[in-house]
C-alpha cells in the first residue's frame, strides 16, 4: 500500500505538470523510464511506448510545432482558436496516459489513473490558462506576451522534476491548484457581487 501511495503521487504530479503545458513533462517521464531512474516506469503493461523512442519524438516534433504555430499567429489569435483547444485536449490526454502509465507500470490497475489523471490536468489548466491570458493582457509588447509559454513550460517541467524527486509532492500540488482555483473562483465571484451592486 505504501508503494502505491506514493505512484498515485508521482502520477498526480506529472498529470498536474502536463495540464500546464503536456511536452516537457512527457518527455522528463519518457526520459527517466529509459534510464530506469527516480522510480519512473512504463516497462509494464500497454503503457510501454511512453518511453520509446517514435514516441519521444513525436512529443518533442509537438512542442516544436506549437512553437510554431503560437509565433505565426500570436498568443491571443492562438489562445482565442482551435489550436488551444487541441492542446488542452493534448494535455489532459497526456495526463491521463502518464498516471495510468505509472499504476499500470506497478502492476496495479490503470484506469484509475485514466480518470485522475485527465481530472489532475483539467484542473492544472483551469487555474493556468486564466492566469496566463491575464499575464499576457497586461504586457505591453509582443515578445513578452509570447515568453509566457516559455515560463509555462519551466513550470511544468519543475512540478515534473518535483514529483519526480519525491513522489508524495503530488498531492500537495493537488492540492495548491484546488486552492488556487477556488481562490479564484472567490475572487471571480466578489467581483460579479459588486458589479450587481453598482447596477442597481
Amino acid at each position: 500500500m505504501n508503494g502505491l501511495v506514493f505512484y498515485i503521487g508521482l502520477g498526480l504530479g506529472l498529470a498536474l505538470a502536463a495540464g500546464v503545458r503536456p511536452f516537457l513533462p512527457a518527455l522528463l517521464a519518457g526520459g527517466l523510464a529509459s534510464s530506469k531512474v527516480l522510480g519512473v516506469s512504463y516497462s509494464v503493461g500497454d503503457y510501454s511506448f511512453l518511453y520509446s523512442d517514435w514516441w519521444l519524438v513525436a512529443v518533442a516534433a509537438g512542442l516544436v510545432l506549437a512553437y510554431l504555430a503560437q509565433w505565426r499567429l500570436g498568443s491571443e489569435r492562438f489562445e482565442a482558436g482551435p489550436a488551444a483547444q487541441a492542446l488542452a485536449g493534448i494535455g489532459i490526454g497526456v495526463g491521463a496516459l502518464l498516471f495510468a502509465g505509472t499504476l499500470a507500470a506497478h502492476n496495479d490497475a490503470a484506469w484509475p489513473g485514466l480518470i485522475g489523471g485527465a481530472a489532475a490536468a483539467l484542473l492544472a489548466q483551469a487555474v493556468v490558462r486564466p492566469l496566463a491570458m491575464r499575464t499576457r493582457s497586461r504586457l505591453p509588447d509582443r515578445g513578452a506576451r509570447e515568453a509566457v509559454t516559455l515560463y509555462l513550460d519551466s513550470v511544468s517541467l519543475i512540478v515534473a522534476g518535483l514529483v519526480a524527486l519525491v513522489h508524495p509532492l503530488g498531492y500537495v500540488g493537488v492540492a495548491l491548484f484546488a486552492w488556487l482555483w477556488w481562490r479564484m473562483r472567490a475572487r471571480s465571484q466578489e467581483k460579479y457581487e459588486g458589479l450587481r451592486i453598482l447596477r442597481r
